[in-house]
């Protein structure tokens, strides 16, 4: 690993620039909206976790009535802004389009979203009013998605909501954990600041669960506790070398870049990058833009059955990454402490199982990659000894819910937590839900 200063800071700006550009004129925004042939039972509408309706805010860029186009995004997803530049789009609502049988590109209902939200958010219309507070309070553990989803809904009907999260800004995922080209930290932070505008919202900043604060204390200061404190846990790849300098998760790498500087970072020369999920690729992507001659991703199935959409492999294909597919890691070797080669044994697929997935099952013959920096993107794991040490009812670490109840009295949980780990925009929806259920369980109409 060699200090990442090979790229001038003209070059760092353009590597990590926008890669979706919004319209640059209400002209252009106007030409794609009024493509929308606003379907019935629109199948876009359908593939939204969180159930915009994507026809009837089209219609209102159509009529330029951006702020009530705003308000139709923000009534269904508080996050619409960010979910606009993060989600994959191309396997949810663009991706049902009904042009694309037609042969024809889509409506780029992601980019008409972004137009929207960040109209409103740049003039800062406040288009939700709080009710006056109802003297009820709930806990929030979490600021990410799930955790300000929950939150903006219980404050608009009065609730007073704090939120306990453990790093020292909120937004989660979306600022810790998402290629800086898609999302950057100061739209994150704007994002927040315009959800907690409505009011009841109190953010407290570096307390986390079972450091700072217990379950315990927070049952007994609030009439319900809503858990959104995701996953974060790198899964480990349980082979030697593995803690050689220069092997790092791809969490914490993502993490660093998000949190320091371009420039005062260190990434290798000839970098491998372990999976074949979103992180993985948002991983080798900024690896490659902060100098990397050379990137290579592993992974152990076929393109197939890759956790990621077609869209996030051409960027890394773009990008100039290599990819290995039916190959998973065996050894880390290293010379003097530091990581040198990367063994990985070949894989061929077995016989269906039950599902009808075929599982990779080695060959015995392996590849040798020289690397200077292995990135291990598997992915997250759940935090199985908070929630144990909390009693509550869990599967392998992911938190049971019903109705986002969980098995304690008062206690809701949601997002990341409960699901292991997805996109976005279901966090959000899973906030809405855990709002939903607190506010039953608080005897509150809607």
């Amino acid at each position: 690993m060699i200090s990442n200063n090979r790229l001038s800071s003209q070059q760092y700006e353009q590597n990590f620039a926008d890669i979706h550009p919004p319209f640059e004129t209400q002209d252009a925004a106007m030409v794609e909206a009024n493509r929308c042939l606003f379907c019935y039972d629109a199948p876009c509408m359908k593939s939204c976790p969180t159930s915009i309706d994507v026809p009837k805010f089209i219609k209102q860029i159509t009529t330029e009535n951006i702020k009530g186009s705003a308000h139709t995004i923000f009534s269904s997803n508080i996050m619409g802004a960010g979910c606009s530049k993060v989600c994959p789009v191309e396997k949810l609502c663009e991706g049902a389009c009904v042009y694309n049988l037609m042969d024809e590109d889509p409506i780029p209902i992601a980019k008409l979203q972004r137009y929207a939200t960040e109209k409103a958010m740049s003039n800062n219309w406040q288009l939700f009013q709080r009710k006056a507070s109802i003297g009820k309070r709930v806990a929030i553990v979490g600021a990410g998605p799930a955790g300000l989803s929950c939150a903006h809904v219980l404050s608009r009907q009065g609730i007073d909501v704090t939120i306990y999260e453990k790093e020292s800004k909120g937004g989660g995922l979306m600022t810790y954990g998402i290629a800086a080209y898609k999302v950057t930290p100061q739209f994150c932070e704007d994002e927040v600041n315009y959800i907690t505008a409505i009011g009841g919202i109190d953010i407290k900043y570096n307390q986390a669960l079972g450091k700072d604060i217990t379950l315990q204390q927070l049952q007994q200061d609030y009439d319900a506790v809503y858990l959104a404190f995701g996953v974060g846990l790198a899964r480990q790849l349980e082979i030697p070398g593995e803690d050689l300098k220069g092997v790092e998760d791809a969490i914490s790498f993502i993490y660093e870049l998000r949190t320091n500087n371009y420039a005062s970072l260190a990434v290798g020369d000839k970098v491998a990058v372990i999976g074949m999920g979103m992180t993985a690729i948002d991983a080798a992507t900024q690896a490659k833009r902060l100098g990397a001659k050379e990137v290579t991703m592993v992974y152990r199935r076929t393109q197939e059955e890759m956790p990621c959409t077609e869209h996030e492999l051409h960027i890394a294909q773009l990008d100039g990454c290599n990819i290995i597919w039916l190959a998973a890691p065996k050894e880390i070797k290293g010379v003097d402490g530091k990581v040198t080669q990367l063994v990985c044994e070949t894989m061929q697929l077995g016989e269906p199982d039950a599902s009808g997935r075929r599982s990779p099952v080695p060959t015995g013959e392996t590849i040798v990659l020289d690397v200077d920096m292995v990135i291990k993107a598997a992915g997250q794991m759940p935090f199985d000894a908070l929630v144990n040490s909390n009693g509550i009812e869990n599967k392998n670490g992911k938190v049971t819910i019903n109705n986002a109840a969980t098995n304690i009295v008062g206690v809701f949980a949601g997002g990341d937590c409960v699901n292991g780990g997805k996109e976005v925009v279901d966090a959000v929806q899973a906030g809405k839900d855990g709002a939903a259920a607190i506010s039953k369980y608080l005897g509150i109409s809607n």
